[in-house]
C-alpha cells in the first residue's frame, strides 16, 4: 500500500510545480498589470490593436485611441506580453 502511495503522490507534486503554479502566477501579473494601467501608456490589445489609454473607468474598461479612431475596450482585454515587447523595443 505505501509503495503505491509514493508514485501518486510525486505525481501531483510534479503537476503542482510544473503547470498550477506556474499558471497561477502568470493570472496574478496580469491582473497586477491590468491594475497599474494609467491614462497615456502605449498598450496592444490581444486582437492586435495598438494604441494609447484615454481614459480609465470604474467599470473595468477603457477608451484606447488608435488609428481608427477612439474604442473602448475591457481591460482584460489589453495584452501584457505584447505591451512590454512594445515598451521593451523603444
Amino acid at each position: 500500500m505505501q509503495n503505491s502511495l509514493i508514485p501518486l503522490l510525486l505525481m501531483f507534486v510534479v503537476v503542482y510545480l510544473f503547470m498550477i503554479r506556474p499558471q497561477m502566477k502568470r493570472a496574478k501579473q496580469e491582473k497586477q498589470f491590468a491594475a497599474d494601467l494609467k491614462v497615456g501608456d502605449k498598450v496592444v490589445t490581444k486582437s492586435g490593436l495598438h494604441g494609447k489609454v484615454l481614459q480609465i473607468s470604474d467599470d473595468g474598461t477603457c477608451i484606447i485611441e488608435s488609428g481608427a479612431g477612439k474604442m473602448k475596450f475591457e481591460r482584460s482585454a489589453i495584452s501584457m506580453e505584447l505591451s512590454k515587447k512594445q515598451k521593451d523595443a523603444k
